[in-house]
């Protein structure tokens, strides 16, 4: 706690001032004073003023000037515990405020001559000394002046009356008496003044009518006595209130120096983990080139350290994105693109990301959906992609191999009204878990587990703060379920808003399906979504008992239609059960896999047991209807070999405007082998001139960089919509590392038809190419 400041130090005088204290002081625990107002002041009975004050009590004393003037002084401990105390010269600290003044005004308050008033009072000390009294009694003792007066009176018993006295003064008991004053019996009476050693002793007459007047004195006593501990407990409570004004202050900065601190070590620990996270994808980047330089001859090693470098290359994407997301959130720029999307779609996109990871881990993966009511909201695409796989990522990382990881979407009824969905997003994993002290602190920036346990996953500790940032820009919650050593379950709840239009009807005849899947939520949801678009769904939980009811059926000669088989089911797996339903039932019935899992590794193996194609996981309506609707006038299902085949682009030719070289030879050399035909534009005026003498309908589309010397993209695509020709609305695709959503906004508003972040993301682009461009290659030949 620091010292007192010297506008807290003015305010006190000021104050004291007001309240009529002609002495002020702070005192140490060693008994020290420092002076605020007035003359320097001797205390009396120092010794148990300080015990008084390093105790936390309240004490009222006298005190003497220099020039000999008694001061009625009231202490009160301000420093208690001695440990948090002000800071006071020579390294000592404050455990007293005082303030006093003169005992005279209080013997002028009390002074009436004993001949002219029926009550008056004193104030004695122990030893029966006054503090305070009427100015026509001698300035002897208490005792000798009641004894004197009964001596003269001519009580024999004054003795044992004055012994009686002392005994309840010493051991601050109330007492009453009748002795003479003045020459006349009169009601003494005595009782201990709190927060002091005095005691009060106040003189009544006696009678018939001095009853009366003793009760009206009684409360002129008691009046006195309450008003006088008012007027004293409010002025004290007003500097007890400076004080901790003082204190809660300096308590609240300390909380703040405290909470930056905080934020600065963590801070630390972020940047020391990111040096080491950033090191290390970069070392294997410069490694692996330098090994595959020196094996240039070598084509299996090449690719496999090619392989190195490009998973290096992106997870070192990954961290660069981050920061500069959270860099974006923390300066209160993210911004959100709320736009129509498909939950199929979006769940599609992270099962085709997630898949990779999962079979290298060899990792149980499965994703289901219930009650889905709608497929199309308007949502944010690109943050709720990143959101989702932040989440996976961490279930990813944190579950060791063989461990389970779920994903599930279902919907329900909004509070926000009918315009709204609430849509419900469950990871749930087997991983190593986490505390309950991390589970506190899991959303906050820079933040991870203890190091020990986590020591082997690498990672920004950004992510979980960003998805946080992004459900709440999204008026979303999220919660954190975790248990250690068992696992845990991130659920994020979020009201979109329906897509209000209708969609094309999704009906198929009334064929009679057959669902084979080891989870009875996915058979259950899988034959919901069959019923609505027209469909008779059987199903069950194992591939033996599948291919007894296929083989049923069939010697009913009422087979079912299709037949939907998962691939990884305990026992019987899908490419089994497969092979055992084609020797029972023939080859006339379709079979599809359905599978979470990438089945590019048992594609060959399944078409040769007779699987007719296969279906990603979740099962969405949509995905079911378009899934089936190919066999709707018997064809069969094509395989993904035919279906890349049919991703021909020879012929097709693209304007590339882009002014690094680099990037043009890695553009180029990533489109050619798809058949694309390339012209290359070094800035943005080259590729308007390009785009001008060529023939209309020449190009197929334009990939445009943004920021180019002497034209940039945005110029560049203005003036090719100015253009006077009936292509100047050929598609234009932004090609830039300017990635944030306000970069995508602003292509889209100078007219581009789409954005693609680099690096390239392949798949991404020719999908968009492939929705962008017309559906015969243009110009001439």
């Amino acid at each position: 706690m620091t010292a007192l400041d010297q506008t807290t130090r003015e305010r006190l005088k000021r104050a004291a001032a007001y309240r009529g204290f002609v002495h002020l002081a702070l005192y140490s625990t060693e008994g020290e004073a420092e002076v605020l107002c007035g003359e320097d002041v001797a205390l009396e009975n120092k010794e148990i003023f300080l015990v008084s004050m390093n105790s936390g009590d309240k004490l009222v004393t006298l005190g003497t000037t220099a020039g000999g003037e008694m001061m009625l002084l009231y202490g009160i401990s301000v420093g208690y515990p001695n440990d948090v105390g002000y800071p006071m010269p020579g390294g000592q600290r404050c455990t007293a405020l005082v303030a006093g003044f003169p005992i005279k005004q209080l013997s002028d308050a009390l002074s009436l001559g004993v001949d002219n008033t029926l009550i008056f009072t004193h104030i004695i000390r122990a030893d029966g000394s006054f503090v305070a009294k009427n100015t026509d009694i001698p300035p002897d003792s208490c005792y000798d002046w009641i004894r004197g007066n009964g001596r003269d009176y001519g009580l024999e018993d004054i003795d044992d009356t004055m012994a009686e006295l002392r005994q309840a003064v010493e051991t601050r008991t109330e007492f009453s008496m009748v002795v003479p004053i003045g020459g006349e019996m009169r009601h003494a009476y005595c009782a201990p003044l709190p927060n002091t050693e005095w005691t009060i002793v106040t003189v009544m007459p006696r009678g018939v009518l001095d009853e009366t007047l003793t009760t009206l004195g009684n409360q002129r006593v008691w009046t006195a006595l309450a008003g006088c501990s008012i007027i004293m407990l409010a002025m004290l409570a007003i500097f007890l209130g400076y004080f901790r004004l003082s204190r809660q202050q300096m308590v609240e900065l300390d909380k703040t120096r405290q909470k930056a601190e905080r934020a600065n070590q963590a801070k630390s620990e972020f940047l020391s983990n990111m040096s080491h996270d950033i090191r290390t994808p970069m070392n294997a980047i410069v490694g692996m080139t330098a090994i595959a330089t020196t094996n240039i001859d070598k084509p299996d090693q090449v690719k496999d350290y090619l392989r190195k470098i490009t998973f290096s290359s992106r997870y070192l994407l990954s961290l660069i994105n981050d920061v500069l997301d959270m860099s974006k959130i923390e300066s209160g720029k993210l911004t959100l693109d709320m736009e129509l999307i498909s939950l199929r779609e979006v769940m599609d996109n992270i099962v085709s990301i997630v898949q990779p990871q999962i079979s290298a881990k060899k990792q149980v993966f499965d994703i289901f959906i219930q009650d889905i009511r709608e497929e199309r909201v308007y949502c944010d695409g690109v943050r709720l992609n990143q959101a989702l796989i932040n989440l996976l990522s961490n279930a990813l990382k944190f579950t060791p191999a063989g461990g389970q990881i779920h994903v599930t979407l279902s919907q329900e009824p909004s509070p926000k009204g009918e315009g709204y969905i609430r849509t419900h997003f469950s990871v749930e994993d087997t991983g190593i878990g986490m505390s309950p002290e991390f589970q506190s602190r899991i959303f906050e920036s820079f933040v991870r587990e203890d190091n020990k346990r986590v020591h082997k996953t690498e990672g920004s500790g950004l992510g979980m703060a960003i998805t946080k940032h992004i459900v709440d820009a999204m008026d979303g919650t999220i919660e954190v379920q975790s248990e250690l050593n068992k696992g845990s379950q991130f659920h994020v709840t979020l009201d979109l808003e329906r897509f209000e239009e209708r969609e094309e009807e999704m009906l198929l005849p009334a064929w009679d399906i057959l669902v084979v899947d080891d989870d009875e939520r996915l058979c259950i949801s899988a034959a919901d979504a069959l019923q609505e678009i027209g469909l008779r769904a059987d199903w069950t939980l194992d591939g033996s008992s599948a291919v007894e009811m296929a083989e049923r059926r069939h010697a009913e000669a009422r087979d079912y239609h299709i037949v939907l088989l998962d691939w990884q089911m305990p026992g019987m797996d899908g490419i089994e059960t497969a092979r055992r339903m084609r020797e029972k039932i023939g080859e006339d019935v379709p079979i599809l896999i359905i599978s979470a899992y990438d089945w590019s590794s048992i594609e060959a193996e399944a078409r040769a047991t007779g699987v007719s194609g296969f279906l990603s996981k979740p099962l969405f309506k949509s995905t079911l209807y378009y899934g089936l609707s190919r066999f709707k006038e018997g064809a069969e299902a094509k395989n993904e070999a035919d279906q890349k085949a049919g991703a021909d682009y020879t012929g097709r030719r693209l304007l590339i405007a882009e002014d690094n070289e680099l990037n043009w030879e890695i553009a180029r050399e990533l489109l050619a082998p798809y058949g694309f035909e390339l012209t290359w534009a070094e800035n943005g005026r080259i590729c308007l001139e390009k785009f001008q003498v060529s023939e209309p309908g020449w190009y197929d589309a334009v990939l445009m960089d943004l920021r180019m010397p002497m034209m940039d993209g945005y110029e560049a695509t203005r003036a090719i919509r100015a253009c006077d020709r009936p292509d100047a609305d050929i598609p234009i695709i932004a090609m830039t590392a300017d990635a944030f959503s306000e970069d995508i906004q602003r292509c889209i508003q100078c007219v581009m038809n789409a954005h693609a972040a680099k690096p390239l993301d392949m798949r991404e682009l020719l999908r968009t190419l492939q929705g962008l461009m017309s559906p015969t290659a243009n110009g001439p030949g």
